[in-house]
Formats: structure tokens, sequence, C-alpha cells
């Protein structure tokens, strides 16, 4: 059965982390909706053209496109075995427009959930590469890719850290709700280390698939 998976989780939480190493162990794609919606500009598609309009004026692109956009990534033939969704649904309108575009029944939804305090830290002992944006691990003084200075971004301070996660809170509830009742809806604690967080998603999708086939 292909593995259909949408990993959800606060900033901090480590989904794109989770949900790269999962695509990597499954050998399915990674579809992050950033790295979409690049590809459709870059493509010049309609959609790619629409969703650059918006962009080029700092407004979000909105549900009809973004749905668009993920809709035509979904017709490529990589992923027949499956694929894991990083970053989309981010709302229920795009929850119900991917629920049109494949059975829902086959989409194993993981929740990573992490204590707010833990994701404050996290956050505010982030830092990046000023030159390139690569993350640094704990510890790291210099970017491993570029050997540029290390910063820390202005919204990884912890006071506009706790606005990100009450905003991020109360956009994101709806669509944890839209989800939360279904039989494929898994949640795994997300304070844990990286293989075990891996761990858990891994067994919370055979679990999922083990019981819809």
């Amino acid at each position: 059965m292909p593995v259909r998976l949408v990993v959800l989780g606060p900033p901090g939480a480590g989904k794109g982390t989770q949900a790269e190493r999962f695509a990597r162990d499954r050998g399915v794609p990674r579809i992050s909706t950033g790295d979409i919606l690049r590809e459709a500009v870059q493509a010049g598609t309609p959609l790619g053209r629409a969703a650059k309009a918006v962009m080029d004026t700092g407004r979000l692109v909105g549900d009809d496109v973004m749905n668009g956009i993920v809709r035509e990534r979904l017709t490529k033939p990589d992923v027949t075995p499956g694929f894991v969704l990083d970053g989309f649904p981010r709302t229920v309108a795009q929850a119900q427009a991917l629920d049109e575009m494949i059975d829902e029944r086959s989409l194993v939804i993981v929740q990573i959930e992490v204590p707010e305090d833990v994701l404050v830290e996290r956050l505010s002992s982030r830092r990046i590469c000023g030159s390139c944006g690569w993350i640094a691990a704990p510890g790291v003084t210099a970017c491993a890719r570029c050997g540029g200075a290390l910063i820390q971004r202005p919204d990884d301070r912890p006071d506009v850290v706790r606005e990100r996660l009450r905003v991020f809170t109360r956009d994101t509830q709806p669509l944890i709700e839209y989800y939360r009742h279904r039989s494929t809806f898994r949640s795994v604690d997300g304070d844990q280390s990286e293989s075990a967080v891996a761990a858990d998603i891994a067994a919370a999708v055979a679990a999922v698939l083990g019981g819809t086939r």
C-alpha cells in the first residue's frame, strides 16, 4: 500500500527533519510547500505565475493557488509509491481539497507534540548561517556548508517565539480538530531524541496501514 503521510507540528518540533528522514527511509518524495512553490514559479506554469504575483507583493499564497500547485505535484509519477507532505495542508480548506485529491482513508496524519517551553528553548537557541541560511546544530560555531558566521534570526527571540507559537496554535487548531477523530490520525511525543521520534512516527504509520488493509 502506498505510504501517504502528512506531518503536522509547531515551529521547532522537528517537522521538516522528520518528514525528510521518513521520506528518505521509505524511498518516497518529501513534498515541501516551499519547494513546490519555487519549482512552479521557476517552471513558469500558470499556477506558478499566479503564485509569483502574490508572493511579489509580500502576501501569502491563497488556498486556491496552493491547492492547485499541490494537485499538480501529486500527478507526477514519483508519488506512485507514496509521499510525505510537509507544510500542507495548513488550513481546513486545504485539508478538504487534499481529501478530494486522494482517498482520505489512505492518508496518515501524524502530529508531533512538544511542550511550549521546550519549543521556546529550541528556537531561541537556534543559530543560522547569515550567508546561506544553513541551520546549525547546537554547539556549532560556524556554517558547515559555506563557513559563514552564525546569527540568531530576529523571529527566534524568546518573546517573538512565544507569539509565533500562539499564532500557530490559533490558526492550526481547526485543522487538528478536522483530523483528530479519524482512525488514521496519530500523535507522537516530539520531546525525545530525533531517532526516538522517527521510530514513533514509523510505528504510528505501520499501525495505521496495518489496520486499513
